[in-house]
């Protein structure tokens, strides 16, 4: 029936190229030495915001992975079949080198840069960033164990990407395997065993709750070996070209992340082979799991500035009450709002992820130590809000698949439990506060650098640094890490956006979330009086 003439609905946000339109994103990587890297990252840019890869991610996230335990025949084969499009997605991933770039070539700034292309393609696809994230972050371990390495590395330092699971790959994608049903996050109570084979491999007999991406070429797992909990690296396919024992007994049916498959497994008789030294496996393991946190940060990062950007461009493109919606006071602070706190979060990912490049000074490793937890825990927290309110921004159309907010709304709380949720990080961040304060040092060096410029920001900062004292010297300091962890994250941003922001930027964040109006900091578009909303929104 022709009723009516479609009139006042924005149109498709498509044709763009991402990394140009997003100002704070390019003004990081520039300020943290990845400028080479400018002409790449357009490309991916204009990959990402073009029709073809945002219609790919859709069907990617309709058409979820499907399990297939067994052939026609009856033979095991425990393959997840993935829609052409996703491999599509995390292809075009891998050939921009958003897993392991950094590694395949140092030089400062590297890991800006690859941060940067791994945030541009999860802004549009987030399910392929997990064996992206895993697939890097298993590099600087495997690279520790010459034997291992001479295998591995340069198959996780290609470019080449392959579904399928056969032998003599050039590429390689890797995942890890950790929690089980009883334990969770204590790790220490995984029942999983290994056995010396007596060839200098091992036997693995267990389960895993919790195995993400099950198609990866391999994997990274702990399991209890004769001297202690130990990590192992388990290939998925034999040197012989037979299928290592990895049962996949079935697929999580998850929140949001459903474009890529995460699963439950058990090991019977699986080969492994170990990495480091018996009852070292968290030991070993450990820089997997901080990298991968730090990626957490960048994908929730990555979901604010779609968030954002969907939201501006609706509000830019649909009028009510006789004038457009971002010319309307109310959404002009929602807008701002969001904005701040994506740039908040910007400067924050960005500064870490510069603290993981070769050239780091001692300084620098010290300070992602405690900066990484404490970015992991705010950035993954706020995101959730966030997407919330960007989603309301859109009315009716934001609660509908067909639009991008409604897909992200439900991925941006699976950031924040992955690779530990909010109470295991807060209490890492008094781990290392207690064990390693060179750590606080550092960080506190870091955030110093903008003491004087702002009154506000110094009243914060003498408090934060007195909460610290306080909890530090608490008998139970447990009850108040978060608050904790809160302050030290807002100490930090607030100082990154004082030294490198815009004007406008800088106050209004100090304004709303450590000045008088910081009661309303969660809810947004609730910003105090005086701020230049409009001059915040334009750099949405």
């Amino acid at each position: 029936m022709n009723t009516h003439t479609v009139t006042n609905q924005s149109p498709e946000r498509v044709g763009l190229d991402e990394y140009e339109a997003n100002v704070a994103l390019r003004e990081a990587v520039e300020r943290y030495d990845a400028g080479w890297a400018t002409e790449a990252l357009h490309e991916t840019g204009t990959h990402v915001g073009n029709a073809e890869f945002q219609a790919d991610a859709r069907r990617a996230n309709r058409n979820e992975p499907v399990l297939h335990s067994h052939d026609r025949w009856g033979n095991r084969i425990d393959e997840v079949e993935y829609d052409p499009s996703y491999h599509r997605v995390i292809g075009a991933a891998v050939k921009a080198g958003a897993h392991t770039s950094a590694f395949a070539d140092p030089r400062p700034g590297a890991g800006v840069a690859r941060a940067a292309h791994f945030m541009l393609f999860a802004q549009i696809e987030p399910g392929h960033a997990c064996p992206v994230s895993m697939t890097h972050a298993s590099a600087p371990v495997i690279a520790q164990h010459p034997e291992l390495a001479k295998q591995w590395m340069p198959r996780l330092l290609s470019t080449e990407y392959d579904g399928a699971l056969r032998p003599g790959k050039p590429g390689a994608i890797f995942g890890m395997a950790m929690t089980e049903k009883q334990g969770g996050s204590d790790v220490r109570a995984n029942t999983t065993h290994a056995e010396p084979a007596g060839d200098g491999s091992y036997r693995l007999t267990g389960h895993k709750w919790f195995c993400s991406a099950p198609m990866s070429d391999g994997f990274l797992v702990l399991a209890q070996a004769p001297g202690g909990l130990s990590c192992f690296l388990v290939p998925r396919v034999l040197d012989d070209g037979s299928r290592n024992t990895l049962h996949i007994m079935r697929l999580k049916d998850k929140l949001g992340n459903r474009a890529n498959a995460s699963s439950e497994i058990e090991y019977e008789n699986t080969v492994g082979f170990l990495i480091g030294e018996e009852g070292r496996g968290v030991r070993t393991i450990i820089d997997m799991v901080t990298r991968t946190r730090l990626d957490s940060m960048l994908g929730s990062l990555a979901g604010m500035r779609q968030a954002t950007a969907e939201a501006a461009w609706h509000v830019r493109n649909r009028a009510a009450f006789g004038k457009t919606l971002i010319d309307q006071p109310a959404m002009t602070a929602v807008i701002a709002d969001l904005q701040l706190e994506t740039e908040a979060a910007t400067s924050l990912a960005m500064r870490v992820a510069r603290a993981y490049d070769d050239d780091a000074p001692a300084e620098d490793v010290a300070f992602r130590r405690l900066a990484t937890a404490v970015g992991k825990y705010w950035v993954c927290k706020r995101a959730t809000s966030h997407a919330g309110e960007a989603l309301e921004c859109l009315g009716g159309n934001g609660a509908i698949e067909d639009f991008p907010l409604a897909m992200r709304y439900r991925e941006q709380p699976v950031m924040a439990i992955w690779e530990g949720s909010g109470n295991v990080i807060a209490l890492d961040v008094l781990r290392a506060i207690a064990r390693e304060p060179e750590s606080l040092e550092a960080f506190d060096a870091e955030v110093a650098l903008a003491a004087g410029v702002n009154p506000v920001f110094d009243e914060h900062l003498a408090r934060t640094r007195s909460l610290a004292r306080d909890v530090a010297a608490d008998a139970q300091p447990d009850a108040r890490a978060r608050q904790l962890v809160g302050a030290l994250a807002t100490s930090l941003e607030a100082s990154l956006l004082l030294r490198t922001a815009p004007d406008a930027v800088a106050d209004a964040f100090v304004a709303s979330r450590l000045g008088e109006g910081a009661g309303f900091g969660h809810l947004y578009g609730a910003l105090p009086r005086g701020v230049d909303a409009a001059a915040v929104a334009a750099r949405a």
